[in-house]
This record gives C-alpha cells, structure tokens and sequence, in this order.
C-alpha cells in the first residue's frame, strides 16, 4: 500500500509540472470568478494577481480586477486595469464596454462615447450598448441622439424596463410627456414595482405643476428604494415648490449625506438660499453644483437668478443666455429686458 501511494503522489507531481501555462491561467481565472460571485472580492483579486505573475498581459484577469474595482467606485483604479487589458488585446470588446462605463462614470463623456462606438461598430446587435451610448448622450444633452440610441436598444430588446424608463426620461426632456408616460405604461407591465417609474412619473407631474400628485409619486419611489439619494433629492425640491422649507431642507441635506457628489442636491440647496434670501450662500452652492455637473437642469438659469440677486448683472445675463440656448424656457420678459 505503501508503494502505490508514492506513485501516486508522484503521478500528482508530475501533473502539476507539465501544467500549461494556459492552463494555469484558466485554473486562476475560474477561481477568482467564483469568489467574485460569492462576493469575496479581496480572494477573487489575489486569484486574478496569481494570473497576472504568470501573464501579465493576461486581459480577462485584468478586467475582472477592473469589474470589482468598479463595483467598489473605485474608479481610477478600475480605469487603469480597462486600459492595460485593451492595450494588451486589441479587439477585447469587454474591456471597451467596461471602459466606456468607467469613462462615464467619471464623466468624461466623449471618451466613453469613442469606445462603445466601437463596441457597436463590431456588435450592432448589442441592446445594451446602444442603451449606454443613450446614457452618454443623454449627459451631453443632445436629447435626439440619446432618444434613437434607446429607440435602437428597445427594438433588439424590449423586456428590460430601464430601457424603457430611460427613454421616458428623454421624453421627458424633450416636453413629449405623453410619449414619456407611454413609456412607463410598458415599463410597469415589466416590473410595476420599479421605483425609477414612480421617479419619472414624479418629475413629470412637476413640470406640470402638479406638485401635489408629484409628491404622492415621489414618496411611493422613496418607499421602494428609500435610500436612493437622487429619490430623497427630488423629493426636496418638491417640497420647495410647495413651500415647504423645513420638509426641503431636511430632504435635501439628507440627499447629500446618501450622495455628497450629486450635483443636482447642491443647486436645490442653492434654490433653498435663495428663497431664503440669503443670495451669496446660493451664489456659491449654485456655481459648486455647475462645477460639479455642467448638464444640470436649469442651473444656468438659477445660478443666474443668484448673480442678478448679488448685483452681477454680466454674469447673470451670460447664464440667462446659457439658459436658453440650452432650451429652459425659463426667462420672464423683466429678466430678458435687463439682459438687452
């Protein structure tokens, strides 16, 4: 018994060392994607560095080490691993799509748009890269670009209800209204508990000034997901075009301390000054929300309102005019006669 346990130990070891290197590679890239799926994202990492050693060219490892930095929002970190795996492997599409989503995610917007054109340019069949290329185009505010990009990844697939809801949303840019709320019919046949719907449906109703039903909609979101901070963010500029100062302002600080990097929480806190009168704390907060996210709504305008406030008429009049190249519709004939 003795001696056939020493063959086969040997055997074993022999095994292990005629491994190919491909080989190798795989056995590394299996076990760190199992550990991701289990959410052990620190083993799963040290799988795919084990890979690297061996190859560190070796795309698939950097990529997924790439993924679960950008589930981490560690985004700089993610974009450095998306870069090598394709400057290694020059037609690894993954690394393009995950590349284009971390350019998104840092807001360089026309980088992102580059690599999932090409993402399209090789698969046009690809739902979910014409949707990401809607997202991007959204950001950039060019709203016809966005609505056929969504338009396009709802003909290859129309069962996945953020298409639908995202394309509601650039209606809902583009004043079509009854066109958005078809959308969010189609998106509740898909999932009727999908807070976004309710979101939509929200923002909707506060353009038409029905702050009221606005409010019910908000709040029947904020019960699905009620730590989603752009939800409790909304739901504070509600409350200010209803009056509610107190109600606004506990909503909207708590929307910042769920997000401190949404923009759009500081222009509602720069709407809360100056309604507040105190115009040189909305004048800042303003300018840091257009800093922080130059495709805000209406923020040229606001930060416009505080400006003429403070006495800065230039200035004020060079964001009216921003504002209306940008479609806001937003100036009484008082404020254009000042600008004249």
């Amino acid at each position: 018994m003795k001696n056939c346990l020493i063959a086969i130990l040997t055997i074993g070891f022999l095994i292990s060392c005629s491994e190919s290197k491909e080989t190798k590679l795989q056995r590394f890239l299996l076990k760190g994607n199992l550990m991701m799926n289990d959410n052990n994202e620190e083993q799963a990492i040290s799988y795919f560095n084990e890979a690297l050693k061996i190859d560190p060219c070796f795309a698939d490892a950097l990529n997924n080490v790439g993924t679960i930095y950008f589930r981490q929002k560690r985004f700089d970190l993610a974009l450095g691993n998306y870069e090598k795996a394709v400057s290694c492997k020059a037609d690894f599409l993954n690394g393009y799509f995950n590349r284009a989503n971390t350019y998104y995610e840092l807001k360089e917007y026309f980088r992102a748009l580059k690599d999932i054109d090409r993402v399209i340019e090789v698969k046009p069949d690809t739902a979910i890269a014409y949707f990401t290329r809607g997202l991007i185009f959204t950001k950039l505010r060019d709203f016809p670009a966005s609505l056929e990009a969504f338009d396009k990844s709802v003909q290859l697939d129309s069962k996945r209800v953020e298409y639908f809801v995202n394309r509601a949303t650039v209606k809902f840019y583009l004043k079509d209204f009854d066109g958005a709320k078809a959308d969010l019919v189609k998106g509740k046949e898909l999932d009727a508990n999908e807070p976004t719907i309710f979101n939509t449906e929200s923002l909707i109703e506060v353009e038409l000034k029905n702050y009221t039903g606005a409010l019910e909609l908000i709040n029947r979101a904020i019960t699905l997901a009620p730590a989603e901070p752009y939800f409790v963010n909304n739901r504070g500029f509600i409350y200010l075009s209803l009056g509610d100062m107190v109600k606004a302002e506990v909503d909207i600080n708590r929307g910042i301390g769920l997000d401190p990097y949404n923009g759009w929480a500081y222009r509602n806190k720069g709407i809360f000054y100056f309604m507040k009168n105190d115009f040189e704390s909305a004048e800042r907060l303003l300018k840091q929300a257009l800093d922080m996210d130059p495709f805000i709504d209406k923020i040229h305008f606001y930060l416009g309102m505080a400006y003429l406030r403070n006495g800065k008429q230039g200035p004020a009049c060079t964001q009216f005019d921003m504002s209306e190249k940008l479609g806001d519709k937003m100036l009484t004939a008082d404020l254009i006669k000042k600008c004249k």
